[in-house]
């Protein structure tokens, strides 16, 4: 994936969604942002996505139910998990959806994009 790589970002918390948005605001991604599974879907639907940064525990729905809908719309998207408070990521899933990368909350900007980074090239 080259420059302005699009990157769709998903977290029920706008704050989270804005420091993310700052954190990569020098970074060359077009940023698209949802705060709810529906909100994704649609973008997904719309857009040619690159990069899923799902959070993982989100009111009614999990990040790998996202990424399971994500791989279906946007198979070749890389899919990357966003956890707090200690939450257990099934590994089966992980490997299943081929999810590049688990970050964990809160983040280093310079770790989070480098594993986006290295998401980009495959």
């Amino acid at each position: 994936m080259s420059a302005g790589a699009k990157l769709l970002i998903v977290d029920d918390d706008p704050r989270i969604l804005s420091a993310l948005r700052r954190a990569l605001r020098r970074e060359p991604y077009e940023i698209f942002t949802a705060e709810s599974t529906s909100e994704a879907i649609r973008v997904l639907e719309t857009e040619p996505i690159d990069l899923v940064l799902s959070d993982h525990m989100m009111p009614g729905t999990t990040g790998v139910q996202l990424l399971e809908q994500a791989a279906a719309l946007r198979p070749s998207a890389a899919r990357l998990l966003i956890t707090g408070w200690g939450e257990s990521v099934d590994p089966s899933a992980i490997e299943r959806l081929d999810i590049r990368a688990v970050i964990d909350k809160p983040w280093d900007d310079n770790a989070l994009k480098d594993v986006l980074e290295r998401a980009c090239k495959g």
